[in-house]
């Protein structure tokens, strides 16, 4: 039994889980701070649509990030 196959595509899964889990921080890092710094009405409809969320996902997150904020 050759397990090679097995292994590369455990690999490749570990990194695309570890892109994944980048991206994800990034894209929520970004809207978070698009919403802290803009003053523009419908900033919240706007990251919505860019990124498929509910606007109660989105208060989730920000929520989070003022609790882990010192």
């Amino acid at each position: 039994m050759d397990s090679a196959k097995l292994e590369l595509a455990a690999i490749r899964y570990r990194e695309a889980e570890a892109a994944l889990d980048a991206a994800r921080a990034d894209v929520q890092a970004e809207a978070l701070a698009f919403l802290r710094d803009t003053d523009e009405s419908g900033a919240q409809a706007e990251v919505a649509r860019i990124t498929g969320w509910t606007g109660t996902h989105l208060r989730r997150l920000a929520k989070k990030a003022e609790e882990a904020a010192p």
